[in-house]
């Protein structure tokens, strides 16, 4: 692969991850054939089919694996990505950097190092670069993980500026099913910037977090004979139960995204996937359908079930750059929900989180403030997924991915880095 430089193989091994050529999809064979040998074979009912290496397939075949919703792109023409003139893939494949931990690196090698499925970066609404491997390409939806989430803060505060949803009004006003819940004392706005005290785990580590209850609850992974627990997002969340104060300190929660999904629900009367084709999916010129999964009564997911294609990503975070207005020119909302996300959360009740990697950060409406010189936020999920905007530098920068790794600790060192030196090197161009 032109993208590993000698001496990789042993910054695997350092690293304890597996070499990324040698677990793509082409190299190991996932699902080739009609029909695919059995030990080729990922299906819903083996769990390993959505754990490394085989997720490298999943995550760009979830329709073919489980229950989804649609999110129609409407009757009209995509929305235009120019190619930008001028820049080849390998001056910015070329741009070195120091990742967190102090090793030298270039843009070709954090692609590779992170297990990159596909990457675009827009330039002034121009792509100056686009890269597919393993089994995503320019048509397939992927799997966004956790980017789902700034869609859903993003609708929530589109609903607020309508006053349609008052993010000062209790959760209960909206869904009184919560009220013995964790939710039952809680705000709207609480739950839009993760102040909750809910007692829920998201250590992926550790088997018996409560992100593994949810993912049950939700049909995401199979249940073991006599499962007996909920069966459904709805009964889940009203089962949750309180664990210290709300608004002390931002705690990353996926089921406060599943709660405010279900407001959104309440507030305008549609289904999600509805309520995201109409605001934003089919105003931002959208090139191919969007889809969510959904549990068993076709509840969508909130907090990580958005699958859309990588161009379609950039299309939403273009507009995101230009103030909600898409790169067909359409005022998909207005400038005033953007500018709310930039200004950002409290960045000490950020800090209580304990995110080393992250100083400074802050969060709100389910989107990371830097706050850094650039102004540059991001929607962030498991296993690299990401929007990365740079007001200063006009640059969007989209990518999926399938870490082995599945919090963002494994992609950060490299990725934040190499965002920001790109951002660097197309503050220069002319």
């Amino acid at each position: 692969d032109c993208l590993l430089s000698r001496g990789l193989g042993d910054v695997y091994k350092r690293q304890g991850l597996p070499d990324p050529a040698a677990t793509s999809v082409d190299a190991l064979g996932w699902m080739r054939g009609f029909p695919p040998p059995p030990d080729k074979l990922i299906t819903f009912e083996n769990p390993a089919g959505n754990v490394f290496p085989r997720n490298r397939w999943t995550f760009s075949h979830v329709r073919e694996v489980v229950p989804t919703a649609n999110v129609w792109r409407g009757s009209g023409a995509a929305s235009p990505l120019p190619a930008a003139t001028g820049v080849t893939p390998e001056q910015i494949e070329g741009i070195r950097f120091k990742s967190l931990s102090g090793e030298d690196s270039t843009v070709a090698q954090m692609i590779a190092n992170t297990y990159t499925d596909g990457i675009l970066v827009l330039h002034r609404g121009q792509v100056v670069y686009e890269k597919y491997s393993g089994a995503l390409t320019p048509e397939r939806p992927h799997l966004a993980m956790s980017v789902t989430k700034s869609f859903v803060g993003t609708l929530a505060a589109i609903l607020a500026d309508e006053g349609r949803l008052d993010p000062a009004a209790p959760v209960t006003k909206y869904v009184p099913e919560l009220k013995d819940s964790a939710y039952g004392d809680a705000t709207v706005r609480q739950v839009m910037d993760m102040t909750i005290g809910v007692r829920y785990s998201e250590n992926y580590a550790d088997p018996k977090a409560e992100i593994w209850d949810y993912s049950r609850a939700g049909g995401f992974i199979p249940r073991a004979p006599g499962y007996s627990g909920p069966k459904t997002f709805y009964e889940f969340l009203a089962l949750q139960q309180k664990e210290g104060a709300h608004d002390e300190a931002f705690g990353y929660k996926t089921i406060n995204a599943e709660v405010l999904a279900w407001i959104l629900r309440r507030a305008s009367n549609q289904s999600l996937a509805d309520l995201l084709s109409e605001k934003i999916w089919r105003r931002i010129g959208a090139e191919q359908d969007a889809y969510f999964m959904v549990d068993s009564i076709g509840t969508e997911s909130g907090g990580g079930g958005l699958n859309t294609t990588l161009r379609d990503l950039a299309r939403f975070g273009e507009t995101m750059r230009n103030g909600g207005r898409a790169p067909n020119g359409q005022q998909v909302f207005p400038k005033a929900v953007v500018d709310d996300i930039r200004r950002g959360g409290d960045t000490a009740k950020f800090a209580k989180a304990g995110y080393g990697l992250l100083p400074g950060w802050s969060y709100r409406n389910m989107w990371w403030v830097s706050n850094n010189a650039h102004g540059a936020y991001m929607a962030r999920g498991i296993h690299g997924q990401s929007i990365y905007v740079d007001p200063a530098a006009q640059m969007v920068i989209v990518r999926y991915a399938a870490h082995p790794v599945a919090a963002n600790a494994g992609n950060d060192p490299l990725t934040l880095p190499g965002f920001a030196a790109v951002a660097d090197a197309l503050m220069k161009r002319p």
